[in-house]
């Protein structure tokens, strides 16, 4: 198997892009990538896209991309695993690379939330949770991940005032990204004392709905000094697991088993430990997730993730830097994007790229992105060399 590595990131600004396209918002930052790489070519493609379908009409996404990218007739391949679909359009491309399938494959993910109302769109992101057993009896994401809060709060003594904390680290640090839909801080009150959206999640607990996309060109590690001046980062872990999709199928929902696998396989491949890592982007829909992913990552002792995220230990300047672009909660969450996103910052803050969330002496990062509450998961561990 040949070693992959990432050698051109692109990514536009996220939010409201009433005046683009889906093809037009997925094209502008694959372009970035391909400049980025200072490839004259693709071989092949994969675009994560969650509902397309649903959000703006369309389907058959990788062919509509690959002609407006004009990069036809190479294979375009569109991904989908709930909000894990970029993410696992990063392992595809992977997989395709070490595999010797080919040399040079963009995986990018777009995702166009805000054509529709959001009536409309919590009926499409709920498509990712059990339509029988879920849906059908009016359960929505805030809903599902509300009984993970409240039975993580019931176990652990998790309070709202530590949900709350990460909102606040995570949007200090969405300040300082300028692609980030809401760059600006929050407090520990105004969480707690906006809408409440399903107790105890407050508004500020929730990610918004977002438009935008994002893509990275990999390449066999040894030729990729042949195409960039920039240091490579080499893909060094990759995991992928799966668990019950319904909520009540689990032993116990508060604990996100199909995170620890996915990031187990990653760290066995990559010959690493938790301890291991620098920097690490995680799936933070809402606050209780990225506390219960800390835990699942092997960050946080099981049932601590929620003292850990108000310790300052997360923060850019902790011992574990979390979501150093903003996270979900402030960079947003275009959901077919998000999980290439999380490469494009651990690529940049692996690069010395990542500006005033810079997070110093950076070597090792760590993504993890899942989909729906948690029964899709994958996770890539990236180093410099």
């Amino acid at each position: 198997m040949r070693d992959v590595a990432v050698i051109g990131i692109g990514i536009n600004k996220w939010g409201e892009l009433w005046e683009k396209s889906l093809r037009e918002i997925f094209v502008e930052a694959a372009l970035k990538a391909i400049e980025d790489a200072g490839v004259d070519h693709i071989d092949s493609m994969y675009v994560g896209n969650m509902s397309g379908g649903l959000f703006v009409g369309q389907e058959h996404i990788g062919a509509l991309m690959a002609d407006y990218l004009g990069v036809t007739p190479i294979p375009a391949t569109r991904v989908e695993s709930a909000c894990a679909s970029g993410g696992v359009a990063v392992r595809q491309a992977f997989i395709e690379i070490a595999s010797g399938m080919s040399d040079i494959v963009l995986a990018g993910g777009v995702e166009k939330m805000l054509d529709v109302d959001t009536g409309e769109a919590t009926l499409a992101l709920a498509t990712a949770a059990d339509q029988e057993y879920e849906v059908y009896n009016g359960v929505t994401f805030p809903g599902l991940y509300a009984m993970i809060a409240h039975l993580h709060m019931q176990k652990y003594g998790t309070t709202s005032e530590q949900l709350a904390a990460v909102a606040v680290k995570n949007h200090r640090n969405g300040k300082l990204n300028p692609n980030a839909q809401f760059p600006f801080e929050v407090t520990v009150d105004q969480v707690l004392n906006s809408t409440m959206i399903c107790d105890p999640l407050h508004l500020l607990d929730c990610s918004p709905i977002t438009d935008g996309a994002a893509a990275v060109v990999l390449c066999p590690l040894e030729i990729a000094s042949k195409f960039t001046g920039k240091q490579p980062v080499k893909i060094t872990g990759v995991g992928q697991a799966t668990d019950f999709l319904a909520l009540h199928q689990r032993k116990d929902p508060s604990w996100l088993e199909a995170v620890e696998k996915a990031a187990n396989t990653a760290y066995k491949m990559a010959d690493k430990t938790p301890k291991d890592i620098d920097v690490c982007e995680v799936h933070d829909c809402f606050t209780i997730a990225e506390i219960c992913v800390i835990e699942a990552l092997g960050f946080a002792e099981k049932g601590k993730g929620g003292y850990m995220a108000a310790s300052g230990r997360t923060a850019i300047d902790g011992e574990i830097p979390v979501n150093t672009s903003g996270g979900l909660k402030a960079k947003g969450h275009p959901v077919g994007a998000t999980g290439t996103a999380q490469v494009i910052e651990i690529v940049e803050q692996l690069r010395g790229e990542a500006g005033d969330r810079q997070v110093k002496n950076a070597r090792v990062g760590m993504t993890q992105n899942m989909g729906g509450s948690g029964a899709s998961a994958v996770c890539h561990i990236l180093e410099v060399v």
